[in-house]
């Protein structure tokens, strides 16, 4: 705790600025734990995951990039990393290492229309879970900046 040249510690803050701070949304408990904590946790998490793989599963154009029978496994690995990047359990850099997505992603032929197709489908999936305005901006400008980074074909009709 810091002091007044005296040894004394600062008074508490009075006034305008006090004022400010108790209506300062970011200085409440909601928003100073973690954004995983803050939007509901694991459950959240799994919805989102489950919303938007079942628009995958169904499409034409993504649904050939996911070479396993059943999404199973890869709706796991996608919600073990959106919950560490988020704030949550750890568990897929302990299972899986550094994410390296691009890397991760290279076998597939990411292109333009599947990174709109692959955003169509999240955009469900965000919306499904009605978060604030701010949480949802929040997720849903890291998405579209994420599936921009994985693009790495030209469009299917060059």
């Amino acid at each position: 705790m810091s002091s007044t040249a005296g040894g004394q510690p600062p008074a508490p803050q009075t006034g305008p600025r006090r004022q400010l701070m108790q209506n300062d949304p970011f200085s409440q408990p909601a928003y100073t734990d973690s954004f995983y904590a803050a939007v509901g946790g694991h459950e959240t998490f799994v919805k989102l995951i489950d919303v938007f793989y079942d628009g995958v599963a169904t499409d034409p154009l993504l649904r050939p990039m996911y070479p396993e029978e059943d999404l199973g496994p890869a709706k796991r690995r996608f919600l073990m990393f959106l919950e560490q990047y988020w704030g949550g359990p750890t568990t897929y850099g302990e299972e899986r290492g550094h994410p390296r997505l691009r890397m991760r992603h290279m076998p597939f032929r990411v292109t333009p229309e599947a990174k709109d197709r692959w955003l169509f489908h999240m955009r469900t999936a965000v919306d499904s879970l009605e978060l604030s305005p701010l949480h949802e901006g929040t997720l849903w400008d890291y998405m579209e900046r994420a599936a921009l980074t994985m693009v790495n074909s030209p469009s299917s009709g060059a």
